[in-house]
């Protein structure tokens, strides 16, 4: 969204994907809010931003205002997309600092104070547009630690959890209104090895989906949900099954162990796949929304579910395989309408808040 705003003539593109989003019922959206060197950089070098992006993130933060939209704005990447954890840890080395690898960004206390000076810039900034801190507004719904932490130097998942505890006590210092939120895929750790079997096979990131989100500043916990990456090759048949365990243990986990809500913040199925068709993605996802439906109408500890990604007309340079344009997919966006729609009766009904659906 702010790459996309973050160019004049594009930032009609926000209020399109907003207005659209809105229309069919779509209440939460979860974007950046970094771009870490590279084209358009929001955080030129450590402490170095670029006012005229930033004035883009603050219409993005507007606009999601005007449209009834909130949202879930995330504070760096695991990955090299937009910079992330692997441009933290070269910022390190061009300073001198000794970094063995890009796993360092959990524990090198430089590459660290990088991170908290962007969290404390983010939270603290007065919105041009509306004269609203970040900290403040409740257009923001939550913060997300990083995206998709993973550690292949420490699988055990220690290290990505005392970076946790560190930066979820120091964001919760600066801001103790909004909601926080790590980032996680899901992936089960050394704390209960017995359910590292739910995890797809021969996958290790060094997190633990447990240990980390009983993390008492941490307000919900995330799963991702990308079976045709993590089962790529198998049959539509493994991997619904698969999504159906995932999710329920996921469910049950949140509900009785970390007695915390949880969200499906990423899942979708790509178009670059051999075996795409339309209608398996429709089943793909009203597979998932059927989940996330029946778990909530039980009265359990979802939230919702975020499909990743939904984009506007014209922003084909950012198609992963994964893109939604609603005005062009009638059937899903028929789909997607018609869970928010349930989702917020069920909201409704049930006389609870619903900020997650």
């Amino acid at each position: 969204m702010m790459h996309v705003a973050a160019d004049p003539t594009e930032g009609y593109k926000i209020s399109d994907v907003f207005r659209e989003t809105s229309t069919v019922g779509l209440t939460v959206c979860r974007t950046w809010a970094f771009i870490d060197g590279g084209d358009r950089a929001l955080q030129i070098s450590p402490g170095v931003y670029d006012e005229l992006v930033f004035q883009a993130l603050d219409f993005v933060i507007s606009e999601a205002r005007k449209y009834g939209i909130r949202l879930i704005l995330s504070l760096v990447n695991n990955f090299n997309d937009y910079g992330g954890k692997p441009q933290y840890t070269q910022w390190g080395r061009n300073a001198g600092v000794q970094i063995t690898s890009d796993d360092d960004f959990y524990t090198n206390p430089v590459v660290k104070e990088y991170y908290r000076n962007h969290v404390k810039r983010v939270l603290r900034r007065l919105n041009t547009v509306t004269n609203i801190a970040y900290k403040d507004d409740p257009t923001i719904m939550a913060w997300e630690l990083i995206n998709e932490p993973r550690c292949r130097t420490d699988y055990s998942g220690r290290t990505v959890q005392g970076w946790v505890q560190e930066m979820a006590t120091y964001t919760k210092s600066i801001d103790n209104k909004h909601l926080l939120e790590i980032g996680m895929e899901g992936f089960y750790g050394d704390s209960m090895p017995e359910k590292k079997q739910l995890n797809p096979g021969g996958y290790k990131f060094g997190t633990d989906f447990i240990s980390s989100n009983l993390i008492k500043e941490i307000d919900f916990a995330t799963i991702h949900a990308y079976p045709d990456l993590w089962l790529s090759g198998e049959s539509d048949y493994a991997q619904l099954g698969f999504m159906q365990r995932w999710m329920s243990n996921h469910w049950i986990d949140s509900m009785k162990i970390l007695k915390k809500p949880l969200v499906v913040s990423e899942f979708g199925k790509s178009n670059k796949d051999q075996a795409y068709t339309l209608r398996r993605r429709n089943l793909f996802m009203n597979t998932i929304y059927r989940n996330i439906y029946n778990f909530a109408r039980s009265g359990g500890a979802i939230g919702g579910g975020l499909v990743w990604q939904i984009v506007a007309e014209g922003m084909e340079s950012y198609y992963d395989g994964y893109e939604i344009v609603l005005s062009e997919n009638p059937s899903t966006t028929r789909l997607i309408a018609g869970q928010s729609h349930k989702m917020l009766a069920l909201g409704h009904m049930l006389n609870r808040p619903h900020d997650f659906i």
